[in-house]
């Protein structure tokens, strides 16, 4: 976690508040170091969790994402311009990191084409449609989050964990990996495993998960 002192631009998944929580929550004193981080992440978790502490202390100065969410702290920063905010599509932001993974330096995608999201970026028509082309992230550190893992760093996620973690693991120079569980190599069957241990070089175990729900819905009583 040292090496984030040196960090320019960082692939963090924040998916809802299911996802990476520890390597934020439980390395405050690293983080503290830090300033200045260009994050791409679908969105800014929630205010005083994961993503969410950077940004009350202005740790953060750009957010590639493609939603606010809950976080009234993005909201109200992004809104009176102390925060650099590029939204794009959300597929598109999955099919950049996973160009990023696959070492593909582009991609065409018919999302944003005659928006505002093409403007000053190339197009170009395939078979009578009009595509824009976006170019790969280009991140020194990635973090993901999985269920469970070994020391080789092979992940296997769980349930909505799926979303982007898998395309960020190797879309980064560094991809560090929280898991909730770190099993010996030779642990995991290897049918079962989602992604295999050449895309992460860090791996850890964090602890004391609290699973969080943005908005409860419960049916009323009859």
């Amino acid at each position: 976690m040292k090496e984030l002192k040196i960090i320019t631009l960082i692939l963090s998944i924040f998916f809802f508040t299911s996802d990476l929580k520890a390597s934020v929550n439980q390395s405050k004193p690293l983080w503290k170091q830090v300033s200045e981080l260009t994050c791409i992440s679908n969105n800014a978790g929630v205010d005083d969790f994961g993503l969410g502490l950077l940004l009350q202390k202005k740790q953060i100065k750009k957010m590639i994402s493609s939603y606010v969410g809950e976080n009234d702290e993005f909201e109200r920063q992004m809104l009176s311009g102390e925060l650099d905010v590029e939204l794009i599509p959300q597929g598109t932001l999955a099919e950049r990191c996973r160009a990023a993974q696959s070492g593909f330096p582009a991609i065409y995608t018919p999302a944003g084409y005659g928006t505002e999201v093409a403007e000053g970026k190339e197009t170009r028509e395939f078979d009578g449609k009009m595509y824009v082309l976006e170019h790969a992230f280009k991140a020194d550190f990635g973090f993901v989050k999985a269920w469970k893992g070994d020391a080789a760093g092979n992940l296997i996620f769980k349930g909505t964990a799926r979303n982007f973690n898998p395309n960020m693991c190797g879309a980064a120079k560094i991809t560090v990996a929280e898991v909730e569980e770190l099993v010996p190599v030779g642990s995991l069957d290897p049918n079962q495993i989602h992604i295999p241990g050449i895309f992460i070089q860090r791996i850890f175990q964090g602890d004391f998960y609290e699973k969080r729900i943005e908005q409860l819905t419960v049916r009323q009583k009859n």
